[in-house]
């Protein structure tokens, strides 16, 4: 999950977005239009990870052409994404559940119209030496996992996967801040970390871990199959499609048919993720992360559950954000009211 610092100074964000959408409205072309054959062109503003499958497989199974849409991408960060929405050089975004508190807290007018992904695909990965040194493989239960950590090195990228560490250690009776933190600045620094032995450990979204342990470097010992406290179950949303209200409200026919098509797209994911005749989820999968290995997407790919409908709810909402708050970055006072997310649009 991609989580993000809450800035609380509403007025400073807000000049900020506006000032930066400005930029972003004249680089990615403005609001959806009619293109040359006919579609309706709209742009969706997306993170650049398994989480955009859904998306990726929609278009690539022709779902949103059949709406009558042409789909345009632009790799957005937590930073730059709800500035590209404001100022309308996106009409969706792609977004994280962290990152639409933040948004909401701001008092940025977003709205929530369907959800396509559940739950943290996270892998705790240790190095080969810790696994050896501690007898550690893949299938040793959590809590001889957890034990094993508790005199550790451990690597921090980012304060949320350092907090989600913490949730799996204190379930097992580990106190984590008794452990040694080495901050770093990206997954991928942990990673050069890891090989070099100046750290035991770290946390972060797949594929990386699971990359890590298919080149034999490291072996992940921990995921949502294996903490409950990442799945699903207690984490909720995990990735949905956000629209600005105003063009939501303005351009309802073009909502509908965006997010029908990511359902569509979400739910041929559900039923044809281990289809070993049909292979057009890994196939896509392999063009938008190319590098990775079929078996590691593949496993990545499971780790989150593709829903078979978009709506959202309210219970799923709460266990969202207390699970948002469990990991220290729900903004102070913030909460996901019924004004903020939306079945409407769904067919």
């Amino acid at each position: 999950m991609r989580l993000r610092t809450v800035d609380t100074r509403t007025a400073t964000a807000l000049a900020a977005t506006m000032a930066l959408g400005t930029a972003l409205l004249t680089a990615c072309g403005g609001d959806s239009s009619a293109s040359a054959d006919g579609l309706t062109t709209v742009t969706v503003g997306t993170g650049g990870n398994i989480f955009d499958l859904p998306l990726k497989v929609a278009d690539a199974n022709g779902y949103f052409r059949k709406q009558g849409l042409k789909i345009k991408y632009v790799t957005l960060t937590a930073a730059t994404g709800p500035s590209a929405l404001q100022a309308g050089s996106v009409q969706f975004l792609h977004d994280s559940p962290t990152g639409f508190v933040t948004a909401l807290s701001k008092g940025l007018p977003e709205i929530a119209l369907g959800a396509d992904g559940l739950g943290n695909p996270l892998g705790l990965v240790v190095s080969k030496k810790f696994a050896q040194d501690h007898d550690l493989t893949a299938s040793t239960p959590a809590a001889d996992v957890a034990k094993a950590l508790a005199d550790s090195t451990a690597g921090a990228s980012s304060a949320n996967t350092k907090a989600e560490a913490g949730i799996f250690l204190k379930s097992h009776g580990v106190d984590p801040t008794k452990l040694k933190w080495v901050s770093l600045p990206s997954p991928v620094a942990d990673k050069a970390a890891l090989n070099n032995h100046e750290i035991d450990w770290f946390v972060t979204s797949e594929p990386l871990p699971l990359q890590i342990a298919d080149s034999g470097d490291g072996v992940v010992v921990a995921t949502p199959l294996t903490v409950p406290e990442w799945d699903a179950t207690h984490s909720g949303y995990s990735q949905f499609v956000v629209a600005r209200k105003s063009y939501a409200t303005g351009h309802a026919d073009i909502a509908e048919k965006f997010v029908t098509a990511v359902q569509q797209g979400t739910a041929y994911m559900r039923t044809h993720l281990a289809d070993k005749q049909d292979r057009t989820v890994l196939a896509v999968a392999q063009k938008s992360l190319p590098g990775v290995p079929a078996k590691v997407l593949e496993s990545s790919l499971e780790q989150v559950d593709w829903p078979a409908e978009a709506s959202m709810d309210a219970a799923t909402w709460n266990t969202t954000t207390a699970f948002i708050d469990a990991i220290g970055a729900l903004p102070d006072g913030s909460k996901v009211t019924t004004s903020d997310w939306t079945n409407k649009y769904l067919p």
